[in-house]
């Protein structure tokens, strides 16, 4: 099978050179191999052709690429060389006077069909006061991979690393090394270079510190993708959220050797879409903006796999179920309130996702920096809401329909709490200090993890038991 697949692409790759006007093909050739043992079946790209090694590891296309990357998706069982403590090295620039790139894998040391990954979004740093706030997470995270040290351990990134501050990303790069795992990262729109002619350009400087901005890797038994849905619209800062042709052709060619049913996990910067419906399309800034406005193609593609698609963007926590097999989390923010507050603008602690993978089991969990990760919900005693007043309110940000939210008085189970969509209390006092957070922009959101019950005496003992949807228990008394 793997054979007929590479014919087509060769065949799909004199097409591409002879279709395209004035276009110069090279021919790139080299070899994947481990201690010097050439290593089979291992896809080599360079963002537009994608091939898979013969069985002696080598692998040769004709590109149509000037400049860019030639790259590898790094095989199941193998890791690479890490650059400045978190880069990994599986791709090369393309330079005009080579034609041969070759790379040298490393057998992983542990067993990867069982690991552990978390995931960091929108750091977002305007500052090197605001890296000095980013170390104490990073040490945070750093402490809690300790508990899976016998398990292979890595983070992805799912962008706006910088907030429109390209000068910050060695100043992030020398921070993040202390974290002491390879970290694979995704795009955001705070990332890009701005005032450009075209999107073409926008991915520059991030790229000549990173590599490229649509690749893929494996682990275990599962798949993991990173694209680029920041379209630059080439005016000024603005942008959309949308795949491209280019990467949407790529990414065919890459799932092309998954097998069907496969754990797929892709990973991208602004959402797929926020609600589990697609609404009716509106050529709306903040809509398009805020959501992947060609994610139907996308969804699409993933529908043959068990796929979870982790996002940010959007400086809150929210589970979105697409379809059976298709679960997207959106990530709060790193950053909290832009460095100005320790909770993001739905009242979700500054923090992270861990997610554990074994075979083709996966199990997630949000992890608040500075807190124990039992620490899933936080609640808030009657007259704290002005929405509700007379309520005892909770906001549970990791929660899905799969979880159970409840409440005792004095002891006597009373059971679910409404869920409803409001604001967090502490969100909105931080909000209103516009002292604090500056800029009058910073709003709090109203969100849809969001609980309230109505005490029957309000001075009893109220305690609160949320159990998420592998099983686990939290509980609290409110105060």
């Amino acid at each position: 099978m793997i054979r007929y697949i590479n014919r087509y692409i060769m065949i799909l790759g004199l097409v591409l050179c002879v279709g395209t006007v004035q276009a110069q093909c090279r021919l790139l050739h080299g070899k994947v191999s481990c201690k010097g043992k050439g290593l089979a079946n291992v896809m080599v790209t360079d963002g537009s052709i994608c091939i898979n090694t013969n069985e002696r590891g080598e692998y040769s296309f004709q590109s149509v690429n000037k400049d860019g990357f030639v790259y590898i998706s790094i095989p199941a069982g193998y890791v690479t060389d890490i650059e400045k403590g978190t880069i990994p090295l599986f791709y090369k620039k393309i330079e005009q006077d080579q034609d041969v790139y070759n790379f040298e894998l490393i057998k992983n040391p542990k067993e990867d069909t069982r690991h552990t990954f978390f995931v960091h979004a929108d750091v977002q740093v305007t500052a090197l006061s605001d890296l000095e706030k980013y170390k104490n997470i990073v040490n945070d995270c750093k402490q809690l991979m300790r508990d899976y040290c016998s398990h292979d351990t890595f983070g992805v990134d799912c962008g706006d690393v910088v907030g429109d501050s390209p000068f910050l990303f060695p100043e992030y790069i020398n921070t993040i090394k202390e974290i002491g795992y390879p970290v694979f990262r995704a795009i955001g729109n705070h990332d890009m270079d701005y005032y450009g002619r075209s999107h073409e350009t926008s991915d520059n400087t991030f790229s000549n510190y990173f590599g490229p901005t649509h690749y893929s890797f494996n682990k275990g038994n599962a798949h993991y993708i990173i694209v680029n849905n920041n379209f630059y619209i080439g005016r000024d800062y603005f942008y959309m959220g949308y795949i491209d042709e280019k990467t949407f052709t790529w990414l065919e060619q890459d799932l092309a050797s998954v097998p069907k049913g496969s754990l797929v996990f892709l990973i991208m910067h602004i959402p797929g879409r926020l609600k589990d419906k697609q609404t009716q399309f509106q050529y709306n800034y903040d809509l398009i903006a805020d959501q992947t406005i060609n994610f139907g193609a996308l969804s699409e593609m993933m529908k043959p796999y068990q796929a979870h698609i982790i996002s940010g963007h959007m400086h809150y926590n929210l589970n979105i179920e697409h379809s059976p097999n298709l679960i997207e989390h959106n990530t709060a923010a790193i950053c909290g309130t832009w460095w100005r507050g320790e909770i993001c603008l739905d009242g979700t602690p500054q923090g992270y996702a861990v997610y554990e993978v074994d075979g083709n089991d996966v199990k997630w969990y949000y992890k608040g920096s500075g807190y124990k990760k039992e620490y899933q919900f936080r609640g808030y005693p009657v007259g704290t809401s002005a929405e509700y007043p007379f309520d005892i309110i909770v906001n549970v940000w990791n929660y899905d329909p799969t979880w159970k939210v409840e409440w005792l008085e004095n002891g006597k189970v009373m059971g679910s709490l409404q869920k409803y969509t409001g604001f967090d209390p502490d969100a909105q006092i931080l909000c209103a200090d516009k002292k604090k957070v500056v800029y009058d922009w910073i709003l709090p959101i109203k969100n849809e993890h969001m609980f309230r019950a109505k005490p029957q005496n309000p001075k009893a003992k109220i305690e609160v038991r949320v159990t998420d949807r592998f099983g686990q228990v939290y509980t609290d008394v409110i105060k």
